[in-house]
C-alpha cells in the first residue's frame, strides 16, 4: 500500500519511522508545508530502511499521492498567546479545508487517519469537509490512551501488555473513560487475574493506574515538550490492521450517530478495523458508572464541534 503522511514534523516522522518498521507499506511519502523539512525526515529515515522493511521513503507533494491507498493528517498550527481554544480548532480546519481540497483531487479514493490533537474535534472536521463516510475519516483516538493503560496493568500485575484485553474510550483527553468492568487478562476477569498474581488492584492502585493514563501526556510534555514515539507507533498498528485487512477490534475515533444516549459525537470505541476502514463498532460492555461518563464525555465533544464554524 502507498501510504502518504501530510505533515513531517515530529508525530509524522515517527509514523513514518514506525510504519517502515513495521513493514505494513510499500511507499511512504511524506509531505509538509516546509519541504526541506520533509526531504531531511525522508532522507534520515531512509538511511534506515536497509536495516528495516523494503519500504521506498521519500519525500513530496500532495499532488504525488495518486494512489495512495491510506493517508495520515499530522499538520497543524500552534497556538498563538491568549488564543482561544475554538479560535485554534477554526485555524486548523482551515488548513484541513486547503489539505483535503488538495487530497480529494490526488487520492479522493483513500481512508484518511487523522493524528492532529485534539484529535476526536480535528476528526469530526476532517469528516464533514471531506464529505466521506465516518468509517473512512479515523482518527488515532484513544489507541495510545489504551496502551497506556495495558503498559500500566502490565507493570503491577506482571503480565505482558498483550496478554490484556482493556480499553480506553471516548475523549482522548481528560474526559476519556478506562474500562474496568470488562477488562480481562487472557481469558480471566482482571481482578481475578490480579489476585491469581498476588497483586490485587486496590482502590489505591486503580486510582494511581488512572491518574498515569490520564495524565501521562502532561508529563511528557513537561519533561520533553511532546509525545511522537507511542503514537507514531498507535498509527503504525492502524496502518497494519488497514493494509492487512486484519479485521482487529482496536479503540479509534469516528463520528458516531449515536453513542450513550448523546447524539453527533466524534469518539472511540472498540472498532473493527479492515482494508475498508472501520467495519463494525463493538458494545463495550460498561457498567452504569462508565456508561455516565461515557455520555459526559461524548456531549463535551459533541457541544465542542457544534460550536465549530466551518
Amino acid at each position: 500500500m502507498r501510504i502518504g503522511i501530510v505533515g513531517a514534523g515530529a508525530v509524522g516522522a515517527q509514523a513514518a519511522f514506525a510504519i517502515a518498521c513495521d513493514g505494513a507499506a510499500r511507499e511512504i511519502i511524506l509531505c509538509d508545508r516546509n519541504p526541506a523539512l520533509a526531504r531531511a525526515q525522508a532522507e534520515d529515515i531512509a538511511h534506515a530502511v536497509p536495516f528495516l522493511s523494503p519500504v521506498i521513503l521519500r519525500a513530496g507533494e500532495i499532488a504525488e499521492l495518486e494512489g495512495a491507498g491510506l493517508i495520515i493528517l499530522a499538520a497543524g498550527v500552534s497556538q498563538k498567546s491568549g488564543e482561544t481554544r475554538l479560535a485554534l480548532l477554526e485555524r486548523n480546519a482551515a488548513v484541513f479545508a486547503e489539505i483535503l481540497g488538495q487530497i480529494a483531487q490526488a487520492a479522493p479514493e483513500a481512508i484518511l487517519l487523522v493524528a492532529t490533537n485534539p484529535v476526536d474535534i480535528m476528526t469530526d472536521i476532517a469528516t464533514r469537509l471531506s464529505g466521506l463516510p465516518p468509517g473512512r475519516v479515523i482518527g488515532s483516538g484513544t489507541i495510545l490512551d489504551t496502551a497506556r493503560f495495558r503498559s500500566l496493568l502490565s507493570r503491577h500485575i506482571g503480565i505482558a501488555p498483550q496478554s490484556f484485553h482493556a480499553y480506553v474510550l471516548g475523549e482522548h483527553g481528560d474526559s476519556e473513560v478506562l474500562v474496568w468492568s470488562s477488562a480481562r487478562a487472557g481469558t480471566g476477569a482482571l481482578d481475578q487475574v490480579a489476585r491469581q498474581m498476588g497483586r490485587p488492584l486496590t482502590g489505591e492502585i486503580r486510582a494511581r493506574i488512572d491518574d498515569g493514563v490520564r495524565r501521562a501526556a502532561y508529563r511528557i510534555i513537561e519533561g520533553k515538550g511532546a509525545t511522537w514515539f507511542g503514537i507514531g507507533a498507535g498509527l503504525a498498528r492502524i496502518v497494519r490492521a488497514i493494509a492487512s485487512d486484519e479485521h482487529s477490534v482496536l479503540s479509534v475515533s469516528i463520528r458516531t450517530p449515536e453513542v450513550a444516549g448523546v447524539t453527533g459525537a466524534t469518539l472511540s470505541l472498540p472498532r473493527v478495523l479492515g482494508r475498508d476502514g472501520v467495519l463494525a463498532d463493538l458494545d463495550p460492555g460498561l457498567d452504569p458508572e462508565e456508561t455516565a461518563a461515557l455520555a459526559r464525555s461524548a456531549r463535551l465533544l459533541a457541544e465542542t464541534a457544534a460550536e465549530l464554524r466551518l
